[in-house]
């Protein structure tokens, strides 16, 4: 297989080489925030670090780790690494509660942040004769904007949808030919079945390739997705307050992300001690932007837990790897005592052969969890008799208790009763929340 790389010398570059640019880079960016953001000179100087301390790579676990509370705390413009006048963009996460999280972006930040969505691409098997269909959405939100300026610089012809009017998807995408996709894995899935439903084979489908991230996905799902759409589908990773997507990308092998070292250091720490962790340790992700201007994060907790990889990766590429995020700390739920992340049941589901369309249902009943899960059956299961459907339902959940460690009752419901989604799938409905 042919190997494909959007800028073959950063990629490929030898790891010595790398190590020395991430170095200089590092020192030069905490010089830069310590003297430009008060916000951030106030934390160095609280910790007892100054600019000077940082001389190697490993001298960055001297810097105090930054929260999405203090990004909060810093809302609007307390984060600030250059002047308001020279940026030109702002993006913003979607929040759940307090207040929302801006990123700032110069126009430097934008041509690196679409650079890195081009690499992601171009590992995917896309050049200038795609046609790529962005399905994620537009607007405040990185997504879109992400993939559709990495698009750009490919020279693909893009087709700039946004999510959700399915119908319209459909028809530009037979249409126009869309070889590649761009959307929520979730959102993947729902447009297989509506391809289906219209009457459309995996083989009539022009798609080749999807780029799907945004939310937790499983090896399961992905086997799902490409059987239905007919493609091969790749995971991106990013976040609104590093980026956007694109901070880490999946090549051929679909063995672990890719993520661009010369942009971003990554760590990896104990979510309880903050402790850093080798390489091949599960743990919470911890990311420091070497080039940002005007929001240059240091040492940021993702709260994506996630493993990382330095041994050598087929494709050449020599930037270490992270694998696909194993649930969240502030996702992460717990059930009696239980840690439990949503991707654990996804797994069951799938790999028992039911479409990835379910619920999780959290609440407590005489100071004790419950946990339900409502799942959707397909066509075919829905038509078996009383008994046939008891059975499936134990044996789920005897499969949901050997991977959890805790019994969930289990809810087989009819086809498309479980809402869809166009954007980020809700997953969990945690009631305790509402006591």
């Amino acid at each position: 297989m042919k190997k494909r790389y959007f800028l073959p010398d950063v990629e490929c570059i030898d790891r010595e080489e790398l190590a020395r640019m991430q170095t200089e880079k590092l020192k030069k960016q905490v010089r830069h925030v310590y003297e430009a953001v008060p916000f951030y000179r106030r934390k160095m100087d609280d910790a007892g670090v100054v600019p000077d301390d940082i001389r190697t790579l490993g001298d960055i676990v001297k810097l105090p780790f930054l929260s999405k509370a203090d990004l909060r705390d810093a809302y609007p413009f307390g984060l600030l690494g250059a002047p308001l006048a020279d940026c030109v963009r702002i993006q913003s996460t979607s929040g759940t509660t307090g207040k929302r999280v801006v990123a700032f972006y110069t126009q430097k930040d934008i041509d690196l942040w679409e650079e890195c969505c081009a690499r992601a691409l171009t590992a995917a098997g896309v050049s200038r004769e795609d046609v790529i269909q962005v399905s994620y959405g537009y607007g405040l939100f990185t997504g879109g904007a992400g993939l559709h300026g990495g698009a750009h610089k490919v020279g693909a012809l893009t087709l700039p949808m946004s999510s959700g009017n399915t119908e319209r998807q459909i028809n530009f995408m037979m249409d126009l030919g869309a070889t590649v996709l761009c959307c929520t894995p979730s959102y993947a899935a729902y447009l297989g079945e509506a391809l289906r439903e219209h009457g459309y084979e995996p083989e009539d489908i022009p798609l080749k390739a999807g780029i799907f991230g945004a939310e937790p996905w499983s090896e399961t799902m992905r086997r799902e997705i490409e059987q239905a759409l007919g493609i091969k589908a790749y995971d991106i990773y990013g976040l609104t307050e590093i980026s956007g997507p694109g901070v880490a990308f999946e090549c051929a092998e679909q063995n672990g992300m890719h993520l661009c070292c010369d942009h971003f250091l990554a760590e990896v720490i104990d979510p309880d001690s903050g402790r850093v962790l080798p390489p091949g340790e599960r743990g919470e992700l911890v990311l420091t932007c070497l080039d940002k201007e005007a929001f240059p994060l240091l040492r940021y907790r993702t709260r994506d837990i996630t493993v990382l990889d330095p041994s050598p990766c087929p494709c050449g590429r020599t930037h270490l790897r992270m694998r696909r995020p194993m649930g969240r700390t502030d996702d992460m739920l717990i059930i009696r005592g239980v840690n439990v992340f949503p991707s654990q049941i996804e797994t069951v589901l799938l790999e028992m052969g039911y479409p990835p369309h379910y619920r999780i249902v959290v609440d407590r009943v005489n100071h004790t969890d419950t946990l339900d899960v409502d799942v959707e059956m397909t066509a075919g299961m829905f038509s078996d008799r009383i008994k046939d459907l008891t059975e499936r339902e134990a044996a789920l959940t005897r499969a949901l208790r050997d991977m959890l460690g805790i019994t969930a009752k289990v809810h087989l419901v009819a086809p498309k009763s479980v809402e869809r989604s166009e954007g980020k799938a809700v997953r969990v409905i945690d009631r305790r929340k509402l006591v």
